[in-house]
């Protein structure tokens, strides 16, 4: 009986391995099957789709294969054939939205927050700050950092604002009346120097060095991330190791998270020292902070102390968001708004006229009541932004199917919302190339769908520092203004635009400033 109890667990040992073999196998062929009707579903979601012409198995991605400047035309084209349009970059699907109701269906939504996977080359720089986090940490850090842009805060902040805008000018009081000059370069080393001071207190002073290790490691890191996005080439990460461009990346990496670590553990000690020796009054006063000009960094070392302690790592992540995303789009914002006032000098006339009536022939700071004064202005870069959006895509990756009216686009698809395309639909901005801030008088907006306008995206994701944004453009053009009347150069017909990761002129903003005063 012992011999034959051994010889049936022996079988029974000696079968385990193919049960194994069998469970493996089975769960294979039922995850092959499930994908393949997933799949099959996905394409034929797609192929209802209108779009452009698809080769076998590289879709559309060899016509997408072309220059930038070629790229973003051929992209404004495909968006033609609808509202909502089908592309294939190899075996993977995309789709092109470019309608006010398109946007309002995603943007609205409280799934499809997930941004595609092309913002994934930030996470070396970045982390999953709020700009690339999702799930569970994009909503905790989300409602943590709504505070920091409290309107109290902000207005602290104008006399950075100032102090960097009168730095721009001095620089441009160098050049003789008349003489022709890209004020792009002046513009983003202003930005740059702001955008410092205000996330972490310190001075880079770009303006005066833009020479700088750390100004040459922001620009050149920004310039990576841009070509690796659109060049097909860079994406793999292997490639992008093996052609060296991944070494050059972490040499930039390197510098700028040493300047934000070093920031981080000085502001940090001080922080704790204020901690053990101030005593706060009020919740306001310990929401707001007593302390007039603190940083973002400083707002979120408080932040931090009111819940979830955030680690020095976590706080490098968000000051790192930060300097990145309120950066070059409030340069390009700033740019464009005196470009397009530049060829518009009868529109420019009435903004001199409306910061005459607010500051005479004084020369002071600009102040918050000044600012919302200027109700000309805003509707002169709100104009701006609607031709010239900073941001002319976002994209988005979706988890689930989304709905459109009566057309479903298939999870898994990566959804491109085109801003740009959006702002220009003739049935919300009649005549939509022509440059015309009366579009933003009360009565004309509130005509138009509420996500015809969309400069700081919308909906659960929205830019969270818009209000931010606008001041600063604010507070820079009104002083460049106060003191000059700008001609551009550059006819509309003759502007070539680089639609990157930020809407830029390819050749400069070429400008004639002209003193207004003696």
């Amino acid at each position: 009986m012992s011999g034959v109890g051994v010889v049936g667990e022996g079988v029974g040992v000696l079968g385990r391995p193919g049960l194994l073999v069998y469970i493996v196998l089975t769960a294979l062929v039922a995850a092959a099957v499930v994908w393949y009707f997933r799949r099959r579903r996905m394409v034929n979601l797609m192929n209802k789709l209108p779009g452009p012409k698809c080769q076998p198995i590289v879709g559309n991605a060899l016509a997408l294969n072309v220059d930038n400047l070629e790229q973003f035309h051929l992209i404004m084209s495909y968006c033609e054939y609808g509202e909502v349009v089908r592309l294939w970059l190899g075996l993977h699907p995309m789709v092109i939205i470019s309608s006010a109701r398109a946007a309002e269906a995603l943007l609205t939504s409280q799934e499809h927050i997930d941004k595609s996977e092309e913002y994934g080359f930030l996470h070396p720089w970045l982390g999953t700050g709020l700009l690339t986090a999702t799930g569970s940490k994009w909503h905790s850090r989300r409602k943590m950092l709504t505070p920091a842009f409290h309107f109290r805060i902000l207005e602290d902040f104008i006399q950075v604002f100032n102090r960097q805008s009168e730095k721009m000018v001095e620089k441009l009081r160098m050049l003789g009346d008349g003489t022709l000059f890209d004020i792009f370069p002046f513009i983003t080393l202003c930005a740059l120097d702001i955008i410092c001071e205000t996330a972490m207190g310190r001075t880079v002073n770009a303006q005066d060095n833009e020479d700088s290790e750390y100004v040459r490691a922001v620009y050149r890191m920004v310039n990576m991330v841009q070509q690796r996005s659109f060049k097909v080439w860079q994406k793999p990460s292997l490639l992008y190791w093996a052609l060296g461009y991944a070494r050059e990346m972490d040499e930039n990496i390197k510098v700028l998270h040493k300047i934000s670590r070093e920031t981080i553990r000085e502001r940090r000690k001080l922080y704790e020292e204020k901690m053990r020796t101030a005593e706060v009054t009020t919740e306001e006063d310990k929401l707001l902070g007593k302390k007039k000009s603190l940083a973002f960094l400083d707002l979120l070392l408080e932040a931090s102390d009111d819940g979830q302690r955030l680690s020095d790592e976590d706080i490098r992540e968000e000051v790192d968001t930060f300097m990145f995303a309120g950066h070059d789009t409030t340069a390009a914002a700033v740019n464009w708004s005196l470009y397009i006032l530049g060829l518009h000098t009868d529109i420019q006339a009435r903004v001199h006229e409306e910061l005459d009536s607010i500051f005479g022939d004084s020369d002071r700071p600009a102040t918050m009541a000044d600012l919302r004064e200027m109700k000309y202005l805003e509707m002169c870069i709100k104009e701006a932004l609607r031709i010239f959006p900073s941001v002319p895509s976002i994209a988005r990756k979706l988890r689930q199917e989304l709905v459109v009216g009566d057309v479903v686009i298939p999870a898994g698809a990566t959804v491109l919302t085109s801003t740009y395309k959006i702002h220009r639909d003739p049935q919300q901005f009649p005549d939509p190339e022509k440059y015309d801030p009366d579009r933003f008088l009360p009565e004309n907006v509130s005509k138009r769908h509420p996500f015809s306008f969309i400069p700081f995206s919308a909906g659960p994701r929205n830019c969270i520092g818009q209000k931010f944004a606008l001041l600063e453009v604010k507070v820079v053009v009104s002083k460049v203004l106060r003191e000059y009347r700008v001609e551009s150069d550059t006819p509309r017909n003759d502007l070539q635009l680089l639609a990157e990761l930020i809407l830029r002129p390819k050749k400069g903003n070429f400008v004639r400033i002209f003193r207004r005063r003696s």
